[in-house]
């Protein structure tokens, strides 16, 4: 029922990124990245070219007036284009709202001649803007009726400051203004349509420098005018380093690759040249988007390990990403953090959820079965790295016996309940520091323990590691006994044997019913060796293989070889000499 219902959720979740667009920021920042990607991969060609004509700062220091009373260089610019015969031609200049006659005498004429023979020869667009309190910026009339077409030279701006789409809708309500590009493309029997600009297709622009265009007509340089600007699209604009300057998803400006801004003429221009060139990149449709985040969240019922399932969400963002930039290189804008975060959010939930029932499990087990084995055992269990079929693996190991001494006698003053409460306490201390070594009890005998150290869990050295643990079992029971004296308790004593070597370790039993332990030789020396301590008058020996990985740091008495029941005589050391 939960899982079905954590479906639903996601489902839902992922629908509603998609349809609210709660992602679009990633998205946009996604977009502008692709279309860096394929302008530096792939460069996109384009048919129809447009070209530009800036007004930069050599132009401003060759004319002595205010840009605002260039009206003879502007009409001169006007006539020269009569010469080039460009397929059209967009102002992004704002005109003054007024004559200047009375300023500059004859200023009027020459801009208003220049702008009839423009307009007797081609599509003439002038460039209108608003006022900061939203009314438009008037243009002179005259200038106006002489060009007979105009625009505003507006874009939307997204959220984060940014020039990524065109649409006429700009005035309140929604409601369409014609603008300077849109109104180009109809001159040249095209109509806008909406959609996000395309900044893959074209290579960044350069521009003829306003100044050269007056020069070749001064000149007469009618070839040089038509190799620059015949039947084509024509825009002249500023091109200041800081006047006029809109953001983009990447620079349209050759000449300044890495400037932060780009001259809005040259947004103008990349519009008219989608427009001119099969259109603007369309979004798809968010019914579409929410589909595949309603398929992606199905992706909640796969399980796997954690690796697995980033390696797969891992491929499922590529995918996306990679279905994304292919699709936006066909004219379709597709986001893809909606539906990425949807599989993330199913994959991750999914893994989360898995992850959360077997630390349940875990912990489960822990409590159920905790006390039954060693803790290296039970991690090993609950990693999954210890086989649940009956064999096992062979492993150099470390086999310890301890025994208590006179167990025998002592028990039989006792009921069975002082039993088991004289073995616990001696035990409670006794498996702790086995534990805190590394070892692993795999069996209580009695009043014995057999301990392993080197398996499941390795070991650097599970020689001293085990050494180490019966020193510590020492001076516990020297403890142990100073409470037992206090008490009017008969002290206790204990014989320990240690052995290394080679042992098959793993589960010994019947299928229904096994035990983890090691087998082999080295086991039942290690318990020939527990046997030998009262006789060795030590209370710990250990086999001249201990005693080799030991270092010889530790103060052991070599006892030489000794017979075992059952065995060849083994080389033994002894250590805390009894008396």
């Amino acid at each position: 029922m939960f899982r079905h219902a954590a479906f639903i959720a996601i489902l839902a979740c992922g629908v509603l990124l998609a349809a609210a667009r709660v992602t679009e920021p990633l998205d946009l920042e996604l977009l502008d990245a692709q279309f860096r990607w394929l302008r530096a991969s792939h460069p996109q060609p384009v048919a129809r070219d447009v070209a530009v004509v800036g007004i930069d700062e050599d132009t401003a220091k060759r004319f002595p007036e205010p840009i605002t009373l260039w009206h003879a260089h502007l009409g001169r610019f006007f006539t020269a284009q009569t010469l080039a015969k460009p397929a059209a031609l967009g102002v992004d200049i704002v005109l003054p709202d007024r004559s200047y006659e009375s300023v500059l005498p004859g200023s009027d004429k020459r801009l208003l001649k220049g702008l009839l023979d423009a307009r007797l020869s081609f599509p003439v667009v002038l460039g209108q803007t608003v006022e900061p309190s939203g009314k438009t910026r008037n243009i002179h009339p005259l200038f106006l009726k002489i060009a007979g077409n105009a625009g505003y030279a507006l874009f939307p701006v997204d959220g984060d400051g940014v020039v990524r789409r065109f649409d006429e809708r700009l005035a309140e309500g929604g409601q369409t203004v014609p603008t300077l590009a849109g109104q180009l493309a109809r001159s040249l029997k095209v109509e806008p349509v909406p959609g996000y600009i395309d900044y893959w297709r074209g290579a960044p622009f350069n521009y003829v420098p306003l100044q050269q265009v007056l020069e070749w007509a001064e000149k007469g340089d009618e070839a040089a005018l038509a190799r620059a600007f015949r039947d084509k699209a024509v825009l002249i604009g500023m091109v200041f380093p800081f006047e006029d300057r809109l953001r983009a998803p990447l620079q349209l400006a050759a000449w300044e690759p890495d400037a932060p801004n780009t001259p809005g003429v040259l947004l103008h221009a990349q519009v008219l040249r989608n427009l001119l060139n099969g259109g603007f990149v369309q979004p798809a449709h968010s019914v579409a988007i929410a589909a595949i985040c309603a398929v992606l969240a199905a992706l909640w019922f796969v399980s796997g390990t954690t690796g697995l399932i980033a390696l797969l969400l891992a491929a499922v963002v590529a995918v996306l990403g990679g279905a994304s930039t292919w699709l936006l290189a066909e004219g379709w804008y597709f986001p893809a953090v909606a539906p990425a975060l949807t599989a993330a959010l199913a994959l991750g939930g999914r893994n989360g959820y898995d992850t959360l029932l077997k630390l349940r499990e875990r912990r489960r087990l822990r409590a159920s079965f905790g006390g039954y084995v060693s803790p290296p055992v039970m991690e090993e269990i609950l990693a999954g790295r210890i086989n649940p079929e009956l064999g096992g693996a062979q492993k150099f190991v470390c086999v310890m016996f301890s025994d208590i001494r006179g167990y025998t006698t002592r028990s039989e003053r006792m009921t069975p309940e002082q039993v088991i409460r004289f073995l616990n306490r001696y035990f409670e201390r006794t498996v702790a520091l086995i534990h805190e070594r590394g070892g692993a009890v795999v069996s209580f005998m009695g009043d014995g323990i057999m301990a392993v150290f080197g398996a499941p869990k390795p070991l650097d050295n599970p020689c001293r590691e085990a050494f180490e643990s019966a020193r510590a079992m020492l001076k516990y029971v020297g403890e142990l006994n100073g409470q037992f004296r206090a008490e009017g308790e008969a002290p206790l004593d204990i014989g320990i044997g240690l052995h290394a070597g080679a042992a098959v370790v793993g589960h010994v039993g019947s299928s229904t019913r096994h035990d983890y332990t090691a087998i082999g030789d080295v086991t039942n020396v290690a318990s020939r060796l527990e046997g030998l301590t009262k006789e060795a008058g030590y209370r710990v020996v250990l086999s001249s293989k201990v005693a080799e990985m030991l270092g010889g740091a530790e103060t052991l008495t070599a006892l030489g070889p000794m017979a075992i029941k059952g065995h060849t005589p083994v080389e033994v050391h002894g250590y805390d000499k009894v008396g």
